[in-house]
C-alpha cells in the first residue's frame, strides 16, 4: 500500500528550508514490516493509463523493504528480458506479461491474483 501523502499539518509547522543539508525527520513513519512471502497478496494487473498507449505489467500491493522489492523487481524483469521499475510497493514490467510474471511469483512462493481483465 503506498504511504499517505504528506499534508502541511503533518510537517509539525516546517514549510520550507533553505539549508539544503536539512532532512525532515518523521518520528511517526515506521519502516514497512517484511512479511513472508507466502503471506504477501500480490495482484498482477495490466496498465496502459499514462504511459502512451503502451501496455505494462503491473504488480501491486508488495509489503517489505525498498531493497527486497528491489531485488524481486530485477529478478522479474530479468526473466521477462525486459525493462521496467520497482518503487513505492509496486512492480513494474514494460509488456503484456502477466501470466509469466504470475507463474515466476508462485514459483517464489508469493499468493498472487491476476486482477483486471
Amino acid at each position: 500500500m503506498k504511504p499517505k501523502k504528506k499534508s502541511l499539518s503533518d510537517l509539525g509547522g516546517i514549510m520550507f528550508s533553505t539549508d539544503p543539508d536539512f532532512v525532515f525527520e518523521d518520528e511517526n513513519i515506521q519502516p514497512a514490516e517484511a512479511l513472508p512471502n507466502n503471506q504477501q497478496d500480490l495482484r498482477v494487473t495490466l496498465d496502459k493509463k499514462n504511459r502512451g498507449g503502451k501496455a505494462v505489467t503491473l504488480v501491486t500491493g508488495f509489503i517489505g523493504t525498498e531493497e527486497e522489492l528491489q531485488k524481486l523487481g530485477k529478478m522479474l524483469k530479468t526473466k521477462c528480458g525486459v525493462g521496467g521499475s520497482a518503487k513505492e510497493g509496486e512492480m513494474i514490467v514494460q509488456g503484456d506479461f502477466r501470466d509469466k510474471v504470475i507463474q515466476l511469483l508462485q514459483k517464489e512462493g508469493y499468493k498472487v491474483k491476476k486482477s483486471g481483465g
